[in-house]
């Protein structure tokens, strides 16, 4: 509490001397209201809705400087299959999502609002002016890192000396908020009210999104200017709890975490305590498996037995700021982690379902199709098909490693945004590397898979087991039920595989099984006899005979120690496709590094289910 105390404090003196322009206002409601959602059918056996979870448009000034110039109105339009102007060219995506969050980092709303009003004070200034002209990749470079990295990396002042004060960062955010009630369609098209959290100690990676469940939210969001501190924005959280908010925040790149995800002590150098634990579990049920940045599941020099670990890792990310490859930097490692927590202080603080998404700087959301990223991510860096094949991303990777991005699938009664937001919150939730496949798990006894329907199977689930991102109550070798089902635009799937982690005499460890495998290829060792289903490197195309469409299995763990704590996820894997680049390669006669793969085997991985021993 008292922690707490100081850092409020502290936080009123910051405020205090910045501006006196804070109206002290703690809420920004449609009329100071709670909205109310229209009636909307709902299926008790839940539908899988796709959306976008991390969403950057030129309200986010690292985009903006990049090039960046769509705000949450066109990013939504986007989302919802329109054709919108991105990086210099129209572009829609293939598919309408179901729902969509922007994300624009809370940390510099004050300066957009400078860089994008013509009426605002600022707007002819010298620097905004530079920022609206850039013109080139190096010249918004140099802008980005002066004014944004070194900012971030804890320079004195955290602002750019142009900002305008408070108002200006309560003018962005209303902005956002008012676009992101226009779009919303209960039934039809879901939008999240949310932002960005952007803390980076040390070139560490420690960045949330925020996501609200209603219009309930506060006037100004908690940006890292104010506490790089994870903890502090979990106190922020909780008092925004207690005025009646409901909130929740997602942890992402892991991969570019430098430990700080999965830690052994806090921010502040003190020891991972019973509170920390109880708190961060409290606010964090969610973390991001996979975005344009990487894959941050496995890597294959840490999880050498895992046949699927090499993939979209991203490993240039090494050549910038030593953010060297680290086991504890993997999602696998902490969820393993996590229990062995569990078993010191009786909370598991990386208990953690799974979401995916872009990380995109263009305001495009969820253009992940691998043949349709042709306007890339990241405005001037990769724009055109010969950047992509040359530029580095300076202070992130070489480009040629990055991938379109990643998608979240949530199982929920309906598309509404309170629907949506408790489906994320109770972790039914899977994540996909881009495709559309979908993904259920059960834990249980007795499942019958005999019934003719899915329908019925899935109701015969819920009254026999608990779904993907519960706990397993039994006592006896949990049954688990695993379905797929492929993406209709895309290939048939390869196999679903169970990946285990567990505790044995205090040390992590973790196992893959081959549950089901299409056209009968599975063994009885477990092992799975390959499949030739080749890409055609000259068109892109992908084979359309090998595979199943759907593939349903119950498996019952053969090592089961009913004294050992456990998580047990589900890894489905389609066949292979071509890679972006190699449509790049197609399309624009460019030449990537050999090193570069030109097809990949695209996933998805449904949340964990847990096992607690009992007493």
């Amino acid at each position: 509490m008292m922690r707490i105390l100081i850092f409020v404090f502290a936080l009123m003196i910051f405020v205090a001397c910045k501006t006196d322009k804070k109206e002290d206002t703690s809420t920004m409601t449609e009329e100071n209201t709670e909205s109310v959602t229209p009636q909307v059918a709902e299926n008790p056996l839940k539908d899988a809705y796709f959306g976008e979870e991390h969403l950057h448009t030129g309200v986010s000034m690292d985009a903006f400087i990049a090039g960046t110039r769509i705000g949450p109105d066109e990013a939504y339009r986007f989302a919802k299959g329109e054709e919108v102007m991105v990086n210099g060219m129209k572009h829609k995506i293939k598919r309408p999502l179901d729902w969509c969050a922007v994300t624009d980092h809370s940390e510099f709303m004050g300066e957009a609002y400078t860089l994008r009003n013509p009426e605002s004070e600022g707007y002819n200034s010298e620097i905004p002016t530079q920022f609206r002209e850039a013109s080139n990749y190096q010249e918004a470079l140099g802008l980005y890192k002066k004014y944004v990295l070194d900012v971030l990396a804890g320079g004195d002042n955290p602002h750019a000396e142009f900002w305008e004060g408070w108002e200006a960062v309560k003018s962005t955010w209303r902005s956002n908020f008012e676009a992101t009630e226009k779009h919303y369609e209960p039934g039809k098209f879901t939008t999240i009210h949310a932002y960005e959290w952007s803390s980076a100690p040390n070139e560490g990676n420690s960045h949330r999104n925020v996501f609200f469940r209603d219009t309930i939210v506060p006037d100004i969001p908690f940006s890292s200017n104010e506490s790089k501190d994870p903890e502090d924005l979990w106190a922020w959280m909780q008092e925004q709890r207690n005025e009646g908010k409901k909130v929740f925040a997602i942890p992402h790149n892991a991969n570019e975490s430098k430990g700080l995800d999965f830690p052994e002590q806090t921010l502040s150098g003190g020891p991972i305590t019973k509170e920390y634990v109880e708190t961060r579990a409290s606010m964090e049920p969610l973390i991001e498996m996979m975005q344009i940045k990487g894959n941050s599941e496995v890597v294959s020099q840490f999880w050498q037995t895992d046949e699927f670990a090499d993939f979209e890792n991203a490993p240039s990310i090494a050549k910038f700021n030593n953010r060297v490859f680290e086991k504890r930097n993997f999602i696998r490692y902490g969820l393993t982690r996590g229990l062995k927590y569990q078993m010191d202080l009786g909370t598991n603080p990386f208990k953690y379902g799974f979401a995916g998404g872009t990380d995109s700087h263009n305001g495009s959301p969820s253009n992940v199709e691998e043949d349709n990223w042709l306007v890339g991510g990241h405005g001037l860096a990769d724009r055109t098909a010969e950047d992509r094949a040359k530029n580095d991303m300076d202070g992130e990777m070489t480009v040629a490693d990055m991938n379109p991005g990643a998608i979240t699938g949530v199982w929920a009664t309906s598309n509404t945004r309170e629907a949506i937001w408790d489906g994320m919150y109770n972790k039914e939730t899977f994540a996909t590397s881009g495709p559309r496949l979908k993904v259920r798990a059960f834990a249980g006894q007795g499942f019958d898979t005999s019934l003719e329907s899915y329908q019925e199977i899935i109701a015969d689930a819920y009254k026999k087991g608990v779904p993907m991102g519960q706990d397993y109550k039994g006592t006896t070798a949990p049954q688990i039920l695993v379905w797929a089902q492929k993406d209709p635009i895309g290939p048939n799937l390869d196999r679903i595989q169970i990946i285990k982690g567990w505790v044995e005499n205090g040390e992590l460890k973790d196992k893959i099984y081959n549950v089901v495998a299409s056209g009968e290829r599975l063994k009885e060792d477990g092992s799975v006899e390959p499949i030739d289903a080749p890409v055609n490197l000259e068109t892109g195309d992908f084979n359309t005979e090998k595979g199943d469409p759907e593939l349903l299995a119950v498996w019952t763990d053969p090592d089961f120690d009913p004294s050992q704590y456990a998580y047990y996820y589900v890894r489905a894997l389609q066949l292979a496709t071509a890679r972006w680049n190699l449509f790049d390669e197609i399309r624009h006669d460019v030449k990537f590094p050999d090193r570069i793969p030109k097809t990949i085997v695209e996933r998805a991985w449904g949340s964990p289910i847990w096992y607690t021993p009992s007493e």
